[in-house]
């Protein structure tokens, strides 16, 4: 797939052979910090929730009441905390509960979280910066407070340009926590900051501290969190509540009142709020919300020669779920041993357990099990660590060098300071198979849902149980033959051949048999088609205008303001900022075609229009609404760089490094690791590296 695209690097590299063992290739995912900590992240919001808001702001006045509070409300912190809200068990947020802890004990370190908070700002901006931050935040809480200050509008605090993409998204989180009240926005790599205006009008409806535990809650995205309001007999005031959150939040969070008994024993009621499901709409009943709560277990999957859909597979039928059931941030290498983190619905730890021993003999080991709240979800994956043998090292056919440790050498430092294009690799379209994935997506944009079928069920040149159902099937469209012949974890294609028993091997019965597969899996061909088109259109972009930045380019604001549309924060190149090199290479991006996205001004969006029309697809037609598919397209960096990169030698029979710089070229393999961000590709990495094909 790669073989005729573009390089990036100009030094000569080397040959080798990588994957000549599943220990050859070593995957495991790196998940983000802020992922892993939530849960205590959580729980420090609970620890802080009573501590006094000067001290929980460090520059805020005590917590005023700018509401009316109801009849026999008690006084805040007047009379000792209220009980919380016990709601129907629908509600029930379990650990991972972000409500205020009402029963914190004295002496716990209240301010630790804040402390925590303050120091990272510190640290990524600078003492003096991050006092005239404190300052701004004082300034705008101060004029919030002072009823018709004209003063009291719109007022932004520029922290200056944040270049690295990590600071940035630090930094982003670390405003937010500090000071609830203040958003942050990203425009050309300068972070803005200014009062959110949603905090300030809830802060005149409720009290203070409510606001912020609310705005901390919220930041916290725990999606079987609960929050609860204080006590409130003022059913109006109540009112006017729940119609803020559904207007300014409806389609992330929902609201109930539920009775509580309040701090004098008395009954009361209480506004509640949790975050949507996509599927809560559907399973509500007349009476109220639905009362069972899904169960999640977490756990990582080491998996050495399988497919990871394979191993999803195998699982499920193990497990008696659905392949959807499972959660993942992405598809790793078959020819590896790969770690990656999981998460399944409807499986409880002692179950996923038991299965462990079973699961061994099918190339797989469970570890970390342990209860969970939520499906991963994409972002939550901030890279992937690679540890790689590279055997079989000789110079190329073409190289008259005697010095293979000096090619090796500056193979690795042209690539770790200048980066690779970054395409996606072989193993998005199913390397060395008689059909590739993006043929099965293209069939599939084009509605020909008979020809993906066959595409789907193609055989490869073995004889196995497998393919031979799949030849049996194309020989003969007994899709009930075929299903008895077909092991037991195939179960795509079991799937799909139900369908087609039931309804026949047309285009109704084949457009209900790609129905039949979860929408990750239908989706998936469509992505392959697309990356193929990506990966031409990077190797074009080079071809022609190089690595310099031409007018009509796409680059990409890495603006974290979700709501901002993804187009606005794409920006097309001028020729004044040619001229004054505003931009680098590096921040250059290209489309992935869908019906949503803009398309370079110069001859490159020229090309995708010519592209597609080859293929028979329109910049309209990436729907495909028999299919509930629906694909809007994003945007891809043409290049990337690699992070942490380190090597040795090695003597492949002494099994010990080498220093000296005569190689034995037939005895020595080459170990290098290092660190690459989320959807790019190793063997594109070494492909850049060796400039060879694999």
């Amino acid at each position: 797939m790669l073989r005729s695209f573009s390089y990036l690097t100009d030094h000569t590299g080397f040959c080798g052979t990588i994957k000549n063992a599943p220990s050859d290739f070593v995957v495991t995912e790196i998940e983000l910090p802020e992922h892993l900590l939530r849960d205590a992240r959580a729980e420090s919001l609970q620890k802080t929730s009573e501590a006094p808001l000067e001290q929980s702001t460090q520059c805020l006045p005590p917590p005023k009441k700018p509401r009316t509070e109801p009849p026999g409300r008690c006084a805040e912190g007047c009379c000792g905390a209220p009980r919380p809200p016990q709601p129907d068990p629908s509600w029930a947020g379990g650990h991972c509960s972000a409500s205020p802890n009402k029963n914190q004990h004295e002496g716990e370190p209240e301010l630790k979280p804040v402390l925590e908070e303050a120091g990272i700002l510190d640290s990524l901006l600078g003492k003096p910066m991050s006092e005239l931050l404190n300052k701004f935040a004082c300034d705008l809480k101060d004029a919030w407070d002072v009823e018709n200050n004209a003063d009291a509008g719109p007022r932004e605090f520029s922290l200056g340009p944040i270049l690295d993409k990590k600071n940035r998204a630090d930094l982003h989180s670390a405003v937010r926590q500090k000071f609830p009240f203040l958003v942050t926005v990203t425009k050309d790599n300068e972070m803005i900051v200014k009062g959110n205006a949603d905090y300030r009008e809830l802060s005149q409806l409720v009290t203070e501290k409510e606001t912020s535990d609310f705005f901390k809650f919220l930041d916290a995205k725990l999606e079987n969190s609960t929050f609860a309001f204080e006590p409130d007999g003022n059913k109006e005031h109540r009112k006017v509540v729940h119609h803020f959150i559904s207007r300014k939040f409806g389609k992330l969070l929902e609201t109930k009142s539920f009775t509580v008994t309040d701090a004098n024993e008395q009954p009361n009621m209480s506004i509640l709020v949790r975050f949507r499901e996509k599927s809560w709409s559907r399973k509500r009943s007349a009476g109220g919300f639905q009362g069972k709560q899904d169960i999640y277990t977490a756990f990582t999957l080491q998996k050495e020669n399988l497919e990871t859909l394979e191993a999803i597979g195998f699982l499920a039928a193990e497990l008696g779920v659905l392949p959807s059931d499972f959660s993942y941030t992405g598809i790793k290498d078959k020819k590896a041993i790969t770690y990656q983190p999981m998460v399944v619905k409807k499986v409880t730890p002692e179950r996923l357990k038991e299965i462990g021993s079973k699961m061994e003999k099918k190339g797989m080991r469970i570890h970390n099990i342990h209860s969970a709240c939520q499906h991963l979800r994409l972002g939550q994956l901030k890279g992937n660590r690679f540890d790689i043998v590279v055997r079989d090292l000789s110079h190329h056919s073409h190289d008259s060098s005697a010095d293979l440790k000096e090619r090796i050498s500056e193979a690795m430092e042209n690539v770790e300071r200048k980066g690779f294009v970054n395409y996606y690799g072989p193993q998005r379209f199913g390397q060395g198979q008689n059909v590739q994935t993006d043929q099965i997506g293209l069939a599939l944009l084009n509605e020909k849902m008979v020809k993906a079928v066959k595409l789907f069920f193609t055989p490869e040149d073995t004889d196995d149980p497998v393919n031979n159902a799949k030849r049996y099937f194309l020989q003969t469209e007994d899709a009930k033959g075929a299903l008895v012949i077909l092991p037991e974890f195939k179960v795509r294609e079991k799937m799909l051949l139900r369908a087609l028993n039931r309804y026949g091997v047309n285009h109704e019965g084949c457009t209900k048999g790609w129905l039949n597969i979860p929408h990750s899996m239908r989706i998936f061909y469509v992505h392959a088609y697309c990356s193929k088109i990506w990966n031409e259109a990077a190797s074009y972009r080079l071809k022609i205008y190089g690595s310099e930045v031409v007018e009509g380019d796409l680059v990409f604001s890495e603006d974290n303001d979700e709501s901002v549309p993804l187009n606005d924060k794409v920006h097309v190149v001028t020729a004044p900022e040619v001229s004054a090199n505003k931009y680098s290479i590096n921040q250059v991006v290209l489309p992935m075609v869908g019906h949503s996205i803009k398309y370079p001004s110069n001859k490159v969006g020229q090309w995708y229009h010519e592209r597609l029309s080859k293929d028979e697809l329109q910049m309209c037609k990436f729907r495909v609404s028999p299919l509930q598919l629906n694909i809007p397209g994003c945007y891809r960096p043409i290049l990337k760089n690699v992070q942490n990169l380190s090597y040795f030698l090695e003597d492949s029979e002494k099994g010990i490094e080498i220093e000296d710089n005569h190689l034995n070229e037939s005895k020595v393999s080459l170990h290098i690791s290092f660190d690459l961000d989320p959807s790019c590709y190793a063997t594109v990495c070494l492909r850049e590296i060796m400039k060879c094909d694999f």
